[in-house]
């Protein structure tokens, strides 16, 4: 079946790329024996494709690019490279960083940048630190009760939406954030609609206390706004995934704590406002989850060193 897909997607066939990458999100070991064929038929989109992929691809991956024969294709290739977040793949960035490859001054990032798009960075220190968890948990939406006493968004006056409410005390908590160092509880308040618009930003504490960052700016595009009101669910764990990569952002039922995010457009993990550095991926909430009509989907990030979070939002 798998050789089958292949062949139509080497014949652009978007239906079978589409059914590949459903294979690579809910078991992508699937795809492990096949990887080579891929490469070698030019299927090189998307990247995720490639996130089991072994030493021997990798290594054919990082040969193509040091070839210097296909610059054009570049982008693609070091998008698979970071969705693989092998140890070859990030040597091979590591020295692009500072010898770039051929096609190097057509891209809109740094090489090593794209390793976010794998869920990983490289920090100040030099150490990889991974923004994401291997531990997912579907997000069930539960009525949440307006609070009398709850803040409003100082942009547009819509009363802030409580977007996810955790204890590290609960084990699937504890688990999903692992990878962050949080511990204790986290409160991620945000305003439903400026969030679509600019990333917003929060100082938090593990005793459970948020507050809108002052810092946070305002789009000079926003003009006047009127207040509406924020949704009335909030998330609350339930089972968990098969594959840290089950999140979407597109169907009911995607929501997802800790894992992958399904980012809608390129990888996007905030700069944390006190280090500089990318913030830790917490979860996503998708808009169908949200509202029967609901498009889109909110990803909610966390730096537990600088004590902030942070909400953005994509769409189609």
């Amino acid at each position: 079946m798998i050789e089958e897909l292949i062949d139509r997607a080497a014949a652009e066939d978007d239906s079978a790329i589409e059914e590949l990458t459903v294979i690579a999100d809910s078991d992508p070991e699937k795809l492990a024996p096949y990887l080579g064929s891929l490469l070698d038929r030019d299927v090189l989109w998307p990247g995720k494709l490639y996130r089991a992929a072994d030493a021997d691809v990798v290594r054919r991956v990082v040969e193509r690019i040091d070839g210097g024969g296909t610059p054009d294709r570049l982008n693609h290739l070091l998008i698979i490279l970071a969705h693989t977040a092998h140890p070859l793949a990030e040597s091979a960035m590591r020295r692009w960083s500072t010898h770039p490859p051929a096609g190097a001054d057509k891209l809109y990032v740094g090489v090593l940048d794209y390793a976010r798009e794998g869920g990983w960075t490289v920090g100040p220190d030099g150490r990889r630190r991974d923004l994401c968890g291997g531990t997912a948990y579907l997000w069930m939406m539960r009525e949440a009760p307006r609070r009398a006493d709850g803040g409003t968004c100082p942009w547009c006056t819509s009363p802030l939406w409580i977007a996810a409410e955790l204890d590290t005390a609960d084990p699937a908590v504890g688990a999903a954030l692992a990878h962050t160092g949080w511990s204790g509880r986290l409160v991620i308040e945000t305003c439903h609609f400026c969030a679509c618009y600019a990333t917003l930003y929060s100082q938090v504490t593990p005793a459970g206390t948020t507050a809108w960052w002052a810092g946070n700016t305002r789009p000079d595009y926003l003009g006047s706004l009127e207040a509406e009101d924020p949704p009335s669910l909030t998330p609350i764990p339930g089972a968990v995934r098969h594959s840290p990569y089950q999140a979407s952002a597109w169907d009911r039922g995607g929501s997802t704590m800790g894992g992958r995010p399904d980012w809608i457009q390129d990888a996007e993990h905030p700069d944390c406002p006190g280090c500089g550095q990318p913030m830790d991926y917490v979860g996503l909430i998708g808009g169908a989850d949200l509202d029967e009509y609901g498009e889109g989907a909110y990803y909610l990030h966390l730096h537990q060193p600088c004590g902030f979070a942070a909400v953005n939002y994509q769409q189609s």
